[in-house]
């Protein structure tokens, strides 16, 4: 549940609650109502206007009122004090237009009953919003009077919060005081100089101290609030709100230290004013909210979206990020900035020779010496493979190029010992110095990939300092040449389809995808895995020719019957952050099925939460016509880019698939089954099915299975193969 749902709750339960103190109201609120009808009736026999009269009333009554004929005739100062909007600004209104949204249509229909003389509901609650989004919650009630031959209704209201009492009497008498202390949330209310005068059990938790020590102490005295990254002090709630009038609250980044004890919790605080009968503030409500639970999930979920999970490093998209930051610091001249970027040398040996669980063991301790070898402010990356990144803050270049030297000696003297054999490994490192005149982002990251390109290629120590022309060299020698490897694919043929399997882990399970489709580069009778490839035609623009084919091969396939599918499955095609971006291939994707004759319905394109969120209006068009038509749609990797499953949810999604990087080690690993099993209840939620990607072994298939996930995917059910040719 997340924290404004259980913050909503907490405070429907005290409204509930306080509805009992205007139980002791209505009484005096119906007596008002009926002297209106006696003073309009005795007006009557006096020939005096009933419209003029209830003017003259409204005007002496203490208690807010308003004269509502088809639009707003009369109202009192009263009433456009406690809503805080001015008379002539309600005038000539509809009160419909007043409300908040939700109750436009339930106070029309109840005007329009009083004016008819039908029977309604003998009161109505509502909540307005003054200009400064100040919400007031009032219980109105009416009473029809005959104004000149017309009808009006009289419509008088009542503020539901509670009275305010001098220190030390108790606001709710027995069953209200007992329901309040029940609740989860903190409750405290204050005089007009912050002074406590009531607070529940919950706030005697939260803040450390009783109730009957509280009172009379100024709120401040009892809790002060700091921000949690910072530790810079926070205003008081009470403080704010008492002197701008309004609700004060305390963003989702602030600490409570208790006073008395010294305990910090993570505290969503906010303080709305009490007013008195003449609309004067009377003192302050806070409601405190304990999210420090929530906090700590919040947290892992962070960390898991930006560290690598194998290395415990910063994964690329932080490194980029935090890359960005020290860029626009340098290019105020404030500080010094070097970037190193590091490639080992030999590490495919290991992976071939000894498999991929003992180049995961060497990457650990590879990514241990490089922490070791920098100092504490520095920021170490994984980049993706055997790919590493430095970010050197606050480093003069010289010494930059010692802690490279440090690196590289490091990393050669190191020797990896796996059962019989022994493996030495290298590291080619290029730096780069980041000035004033330094361009993006983007261009820093492809001169340090530039340097460690030449270092790579040079003698002796594999350290280099980029400059101007080594980007030519290594583009000429390496992207030029992919770039020309992917053209004579496209043209000659030379991509090939592999299909891995998707397996239900339930018998008898309905629908879903039966497999999902990759692609591979043949080259030299070698399958060359898209790894390899993508980063050069995403460079050149390329990946959208890809797709295509991919698409037009997979359809061509089903068609003629390659690709066998059980009824009621689909096939999942991949679809990447270009494609989606580009406005010509929803057309090509429609062309394409009514060339192949394949049934929307056996097709299942997956996007990543990165390629919708950069693309958000088109990949809505494209979502929508074609889930319009049949097609299925899957989330993929989802878990790596939470903040943005606020515009996510609203696109029509079929499937979630969950990130291959909590599936490792699911078993055992309690965090990713905190992930995972928090991933499962959203997907619940929202009718979402849910598919577990790289689940490798046995103990994560069950793992998977016992946790409610309904298919899974990976080397435990099986590899991809290439597609044979049809029968």
């Amino acid at each position: 549940m997340t924290v404004p749902v259980i913050a909503g709750a907490g405070f429907a339960i005290v409204a509930a609650v306080l509805a009992v103190v205007i139980l002791l109201q209505r009484r005096a609120l119906r007596r008002l109502v009926d002297q209106a009808e006696t003073e309009h009736q005795t007006a009557r026999g006096h020939g005096v206007a009933g419209a003029d009269v209830a003017r003259a009333m409204l005007a002496s009554l203490r208690e807010p009122a308003l004269l509502h004929g088809d639009r707003i005739e009369a109202v009192n100062e009263a009433f456009a004090t406690i809503v805080g909007i001015p008379v002539a600004d309600i005038l000539g209104r509809s009160l419909a237009d007043l409300v908040a949204p939700e109750y436009a249509e339930l106070v029309t229909l109840a005007i329009a009953r009083a004016l008819s003389g039908e029977s309604g509901p003998a009161m109505t609650e509502v909540e307005m919003s003054d200009s400064h989004g100040q919400v007031t919650r009032l219980e109105l009630a009416g009473a029809a009077l005959d104004s000149g031959g017309r009808r009006v209704v009289l419509l008088s209201a009542v503020e539901m919060l509670p009275h305010h009492e001098a220190p030390g009497q108790s606001m709710l008498p027995g069953r209200g005081q007992l329901a309040l202390d029940s609740l989860g949330e903190g409750l405290l209310t204050t005089d007009a100089q912050g002074r406590v005068d009531y607070m529940n059990r919950a706030a005697e938790t939260l803040t450390g101290i009783r109730r009957e020590e509280a009172l009379g102490q100024l709120f401040s005295a009892l809790a002060g609030f700091v921000d949690e990254h910072d530790r810079r002090s926070l205003p008081d709630p009470v403080q704010q709100c008492l002197g701008s009038g309004s609700r004060a609250t305390l963003g989702r980044r602030a600490l409570m230290i208790a006073r008395s004890t010294g305990n910090e919790l993570g505290i969503e605080a906010s303080a709305s004013p009490i007013r008195g009968g003449e609309g004067e503030i009377a003192g302050a409500a806070v409601m405190l909210h304990d999210v420090s639970e929530l906090r700590g999930l919040t947290q892992q979920m962070s960390y898991q979206a930006s560290h690598d999970a194998l290395t415990g490093l910063v994964n690329r998209r932080e490194f980029e990020r935090r890359l960005g930051e020290a860029v626009e610091v340098a290019r105020a001249g404030r500080q010094s900035l070097v970037m190193c970027y590091l490639d080992l040398d030999r590490f495919k040996a290991v992976n071939d020779t000894s498999g991929h669980l003992a180049g995961d063991n060497m990457l650990r301790e590879v990514a241990a010496l490089i922490r070791e070898a920098v100092r504490d402010s520095d920021t170490v990356a994984r980049l993706g493979g055997d790919e590493f990144g430095v970010l050197l803050v606050g480093c003069p270049l010289d010494k930059a190029r010692q802690i490279a030297d440090d690196i590289w000696r490091a990393i050669g003297e190191y020797r990896f010992v796996w059962k019989d054999r022994i493996f030495s490994v290298g590291v080619s490192l290029g730096l780069v110095e980041v000035t004033g005149e330094s361009n993006s982002q983007e261009e820093i990251m492809n001169a340090a990939d530039s340097a460690c390109y030449v270092a790579k290629r040079q003698s002796g120590s594999h350290v280099h300092v980029y400059s101007s022309h080594d980007e030519a060299v290594a583009r000429s020698r390496g992207e030029i040449h992919w770039l020309q490897r992917l053209q004579a694919a496209l043209r000659d043929g030379f991509f090939e389809l592999y299909l891995q399997p998707i397996e239900p882990t339930r018998p008898g399970s309905v629908g879903g995808p039966a497999m999902e489709v990759f692609v591979r580069l043949h080259d030299d009778g070698h399958a060359i895995l898209p790894a390899e490839f993508f980063p050069a035609a995403e460079r050149y623009r390329l990946m959208s020719l890809i797709d295509r084919w991919v698409l037009g091969a997979a359809l061509a396939a089903l068609a003629a019957g390659a690709i066998r599918i059980p009824a009621g499955r689909s096939l999942s095609i991949n679809v990447s952050g270009q494609t989606l971006a580009d406005p010509t291939f929803l057309e090509f994707v429609v062309e394409e099925l009514d060339r192949s004759s394949v049934a929307p319905q056996q097709i299942c394109f997956e996007v990543s939460e990165t390629s919708v969120i950069g693309n958000l209006e088109q990949s809505r068009r494209f979502i929508d016509v074609l889930h319009g038509m049949g097609c299925r749609f899957a989330l993929d990797d989802f878990g790596t880019d939470l903040g943005g499953f606020a515009n996510l949810k609203q696109l029509p999604m079929d499937y979630l698939k969950i990130d291959g990087s909590f599936m490792r080690d699911l078993a055992r690993d309690s965090v990713n089954q905190a992930m995972v099993t928090a991933v499962i209840s959203m997907a619940r939620t929202l009718n979402f099915r849910l598919i577990a990607e790289q689940v490798e072994d046995q103990p994560a298939l069950e793992a998977a299975r016992a946790m409610g996930i309904d298919f899974v995917q990976g080397h435990a059910v099986g590899r991809p193969r290439p597609l044979a040719p049809a029968a």
